[in-house]
């Protein structure tokens, strides 16, 4: 898990045995301040008893796979970065169904 990450990261290899092949590049910013074209991928990603379909950077055979705060959040997962836990929240936060009356 990399709550600095949005998306996830898993090494081309994985992906690759599992049929995900690359479906697009999307420009990445890095810690250090540079920014990489990086291939991304879609798919099912099952996390803690919960399935979510994310984007996936297709990182570098030797890349440590990241969990990207974006999956952890669809499937309602909140990181509590004092405690540096995870905690599921009771519902997951979706905006009104209705429109709001003018």
């Amino acid at each position: 898990m990399d709550t600095g990450a949005i998306d996830s990261l898993v090494p081309r290899p994985f992906l690759e045995a599992i049929g995900l092949m690359p479906k697009g590049q999307r420009v990445y910013g890095l810690a250090d301040g540079s920014e990489v074209r990086l291939d991304i991928t879609t798919g099912d990603i099952e996390f803690m008893g919960e399935v979510v379909g994310s984007t996936i950077v297709i990182g570098e055979a030797d890349a440590e796979p990241l969990l990207g705060v974006t999956a952890l959040e669809s499937v309602g997962i909140e990181v509590d970065p004092r405690n540096q836990t995870l905690r599921r929240l009771p519902t997951t936060r979706l905006k009104s169904l209705f429109p709001v009356p003018r």
